[in-house]
């Protein structure tokens, strides 16, 4: 703001000058000039002198391989050359895995620092360590997994979806009296898909429609991304007789769609059928 001042008639201030006391040192990038020795100038004055070490460091390596080639040159034994002390490594795949390990290790440190959990509270099957060291896994009859039906106290609760058994032990709607206890020692597959839990108690997935089914799958990775729910193997079923009667509906209205779209798919099958032989 020195113009103001000149310009409002007031004497134009003096320049700056380093206080007499203040140590002075050479500059490391303009030959012959001298600059105080000020915290603000002591990075570069620093910088200079690892310059200046890095390239005795390197000038020393140089001297020393001429050394070694020429003792090679005279025929001596010598050992492998070598490494430049001065050259920049590159940072491989394993500085960058040592890296990762200690940002994750901080993250995860910072997490029970802040909110009490190594994940900041954050809940899903990839914080589970039986995502990555699942337990072992066992082929059930359907006689065994009825024994974990909760009724037995001190005993896991199992159920079981389109094969794949679950450990429910830790979800109360499971338990005896629960909303969900009657899915508990079976594979209801077919009632995930009907919403038939008393009638559908079953795998057998016949004759559900596109919709059904992709109500199983729901529920099939619902249990299988859910963080309490453990897979503890499949189960073994009796294969079903193609020629037993399919399952009713536990809704009159879709009941009844349901034998239709079965009818008129016999139907076409027998046309094809004609034609074919036509």
């Amino acid at each position: 703001m020195s113009w103001l001042q000149t310009a409002s008639g007031g004497e134009e201030p003096k320049p700056y000058q380093d206080p007499p006391e203040q140590r002075k040192v050479p500059d490391p990038s303009i030959a012959g000039r001298m600059i105080a020795d000020k915290s603000a100038n002591r990075p570069f004055l620093a910088y200079k002198e690892y310059r200046e070490q890095q390239e005795a460091l390197h000038n020393a390596w140089v001297e020393r391989m001429k050394e070694r080639e020429a003792k090679i040159a005279r025929g001596e034994k010598v050992g492998p050359p070598e490494p430049d002390p001065t050259e920049q490594k590159e940072v491989g795949v394993l500085g960058l895995l040592k890296f990762l390990l200690y940002l994750l290790l901080f993250i995860a440190l910072a997490g029970k620092f802040f909110t009490g959990s190594y994940t900041w509270e954050y809940e899903s099957k990839w914080t589970q360590f039986k995502t990555y060291w699942p337990a072992n896994q066992r082929l059930f009859s359907e006689r065994l997994l009825g024994e974990h039906d909760g009724r037995v106290v001190g005993r896991p609760i199992y159920l079981a979806i389109d094969g794949d058994v679950y450990d429910v032990s830790k979800g109360t709607a499971y338990q005896p009296g629960g909303s969900y206890a009657i899915l508990a020692g079976v594979d209801a597959a077919r009632a995930f898909g009907t919403g038939c839990f008393k009638t559908h108690r079953t795998h057998d997935l016949r004759g559900l429609t596109d919709k059904e089914l992709s109500g199983v799958a729901h529920w099939k990775k619902f249990y299988a991304e859910h963080k309490d729910y453990v897979k503890m193997g499949r189960v073994s079923h009796p294969p079903i007789d193609p020629a037993s009667p399919i399952p009713e509906h536990c809704d009159p209205k879709k009941e009844a769609a349901a034998q239709a779209a079965r009818k008129a798919a016999k139907e076409r099958k027998n046309v094809e059928s004609d034609h074919k032989e036509l």
